[in-house]
C-alpha cells in the first residue's frame, strides 16, 4: 500500500487550472442538474394521469441524477481548498452514492432498452409484464443490486494526509484489489450493459426497417439520447479505469500517474450526465411549452403509451400475419403431398 500511496502523493496534488475546471464542472452540474431533475419529479408525480413503463423508469433515473448532485458541494469544497474537511464517514458515502447513482443509471437505461425490445420481439409477453406490481418489484431489484455493487466504496476509498493536507482519495488495500475492482466496475457498469443495449436496439431498427413501421418513434429517439448522453460522460471515467488497470498490468508509472491526474476532473465531468438529461426532455418536448406552459413535459411522457401501445400492435400483427403465412404454406404442403400421393396411386 505505501507504494499506491507515495504514486498518489506525488501526483495528485491538484493544480490551479485542474481545480478550476473541476469547480465550473461540478458548478454547472449543480445548477442545472439539481432544479432540473426536481422538475422532471415533480412533473411526473403531480401532472401525469397514468404513468407508463418509461415513465416510471425516467422519473427513477431522475432519483438517481438528483442523489448523485447532493454530493456536488462536497467535491466543490475539495477543489476550492485542497483539503477534506467532512471526516471519514461522509468521504466513504460520497463516492459509495456515486457508485450507486452510476449504477443505478445504466441498469434503468438498459430496463427502458429491454422494455421497447420486447415490445418489438415478444408484443405478447411485453404486455403482460407490463403492469405497476411488475415494474415496481424490477425497479426495485435495481435500486437493491446497485446498493450492493456499490458497497466496494466503502473499503477502497480513506482518508489520508498529503502535503498537510486531508484528502478523501481511492486507496485500495493492494495493486491487485484495484485491478479487479476497476475491471469489475466497468464490466458491470458500461460494457454489459451497453451490449445489451446495442443488441436490444439493432433488433429493433432491423425488426422495423423489415417490417417498414412508419410510425414516428420520439420516444425511442428520446431513450437513446439519454443513453448517448450517458456514454459520453461516464466514457472518460471508464478510460481512466482502464489506464490505471494497465499501468498495474504493464508496470508503467507513466500510465498510472495519467490516470491518477485525470480521474478528479473526470469523476467531475461524470456529474454532467446528472444535469444533461432535464436539457434533453426540454428541446424534446419544446413543440408543448406554447400550449401546455410548465406541463409541457407530461404532454412529451404521456407520448410515450401511445407510442409503445402502437409498436405493440403492430409487432402483434406481423406476428400474426406471419403465423397465418406459416400455416398457409402447410396447407399447400400438405395439398401438395396430398395431390403427389393420388397421382401415385393413380399410375399403379
Amino acid at each position: 500500500m505505501s507504494s499506491v500511496n507515495s504514486t498518489f502523493t506525488n501526483s495528485t496534488g491538484t493544480s490551479g487550472v485542474s481545480a478550476r475546471i473541476g469547480i465550473a464542472i461540478l458548478s454547472i452540474a449543480f445548477i442545472i442538474g439539481f432544479p432540473g431533475n426536481a422538475f422532471v419529479i415533480w412533473t411526473i408525480l403531480t401532472q401525469m394521469k397514468k404513468l407508463t413503463v418509461t415513465c416510471v423508469l425516467i422519473l427513477h433515473l431522475a432519483m438517481a441524477d438528483i442523489l448523485v448532485l447532493l454530493t456536488a458541494p462536497f467535491f466543490l469544497h475539495v477543489h476550492s481548498t485542497g483539503s477534506w474537511i467532512f471526516g471519514e464517514i461522509i468521504c466513504k458515502m460520497c463516492y459509495y452514492v456515486c457508485c450507486l447513482s452510476m449504477y443505478a443509471s445504466v441498469f434503468l437505461i438498459m430496463f427502458m432498452s429491454i422494455d421497447r425490445f420486447l415490445a418489438v420481439a415478444q408484443p405478447f409477453t411485453s404486455q403482460k409484464l407490463r403492469t405497476k406490481q411488475i415494474v415496481q418489484v424490477l425497479v426495485g431489484m435495481i435500486w437493491l443490486l446497485s446498493s450492493l455493487l456499490a458497497i466496494s466504496m466503502f473499503f477502497c476509498n480513506a482518508l489520508i494526509l498529503m502535503n498537510g493536507h486531508l484528502r478523501c482519495i481511492p486507496l485500495h488495500p493492494s495493486p491487485n484489489h484495484m485491478v479487479f475492482q476497476y475491471i469489475f466496475e466497468t464490466l458491470t457498469g458500461f460494457v454489459i450493459p451497453f451490449t445489451i443495449v446495442v443488441f436490444c436496439y439493432v433488433y429493433i431498427g432491423l425488426r422495423l426497417r423489415t417490417a417498414k413501421f412508419q410510425t414516428k418513434q420520439k420516444t425511442s429517439r428520446l431513450v437513446i439520447m439519454i443513453l448517448v448522453t450517458f456514454v459520453l460522460f461516464w466514457l472518460p471515467y471508464q478510460i481512466v479505469n482502464m489506464l490505471q488497470v494497465s499501468g498495474k498490468i504493464f508496470s508503467s508509472p507513466r500510465l498510472t500517474k495519467a490516470a491518477l491526474v485525470a480521474r478528479p476532473n473526470v469523476i467531475a465531468f461524470a456529474y454532467l450526465s446528472s444535469s444533461a438529461n432535464p436539457i434533453l426532455y426540454v428541446f424534446a418536448g419544446g413543440n408543448f411549452i406554447k400550449t401546455a406552459g410548465l406541463g409541457f413535459m407530461a404532454r412529451l411522457f404521456e407520448g410515450t403509451a401511445s407510442e409503445m401501445s402502437s409498436l405493440r400492435k403492430f409487432s402483434q400483427v406481423l406476428r400474426q400475419r406471419s403465423r397465418t403465412e406459416s400455416v398457409e404454406v402447410e396447407k399447400r404442403l400438405e395439398q401438395t403431398e396430398a395431390n403427389k400421393n393420388m397421382l401415385s396411386n393413380q399410375t399403379h
